[in-house]
């Protein structure tokens, strides 16, 4: 039976390479909307929401175009991925390079922090492909537990109630997060081959 693609939305805050994500999207059968414009992100019923650079950056955007209280107050699923997970957390150390402030407020859905990621001696970013460590949760309906992802960043949220994924790499810390219908993943399903497709996918489906 052909799935019915819920209307989705990426939300565009001026700080992501969105081909990407559309073009992960569009592999699956979802043609998503690209939008910073509340009223229009509004009237979809998924909303992906993706970051990099900093978070600083990232916070900037989002004042803009007055996006906070959109994004804090959102009635559908929404799926921040990399940085657009980072942000729903309370702070991050990730602040712009010279800034006398030692964290950046973020949005605050989930408690947690994003602290500068203690690797232990290995190099930074955490470039490359790792493991995910998951419960039984529809965000990983059919993933394997200890699949592999591809990440990059250097910045890590630390590990709390909302945890519902977790990767080490030097410490271990959230690969992915749930709060209600709030979902967020550390790496990149886009660039994560078949797990990576089939999480976006339940994504889709499983809300």
């Amino acid at each position: 039976m052909t799935m019915i693609m819920p209307k989705t939305a990426i939300i565009d805050t001026g700080s992501a390479n969105l081909n990407s994500v559309i073009q992960a999207l569009k592999r699956l059968g979802c043609d998503p909307k690209v939008s910073c414009d509340a009223s229009e992100l509004a009237t979809c019923d998924r909303l992906i929401f993706p970051g990099v650079g900093a978070a600083a950056s990232v916070m900037q955007g989002i004042a803009e175009r007055r996006l906070a209280d959109f994004i804090t107050s959102a009635s559908v699923p929404l799926l921040g991925i990399c940085l657009g997970m980072q942000v729903l957390g309370s702070s991050s150390e990730e602040t712009e390079y010279g800034s006398k402030e030692p964290l950046v407020k973020t949005l605050g859905l989930v408690k947690e922090r994003v602290l500068k990621l203690n690797s232990c001696g290995q190099r930074l970013p955490h470039m490359g492909w790792n493991t995910v460590h998951h419960g039984d949760h529809p965000l990983f309906e059919g993933i394997r537990d200890e699949a592999y992802f591809y990440f990059d960043h250097s910045y890590a949220m630390e590990l709390g109630d909302c945890t519902i994924g977790k990767t080490t790499y030097g410490t271990t810390f959230t690969s992915a997060l749930c709060r209600d219908h709030f979902m967020g993943v550390q790496f990149h399903p886009e660039k994560s081959g078949d797990a990576g497709s089939l999480l976006l996918q339940n994504f889709l489906k499983n809300f």
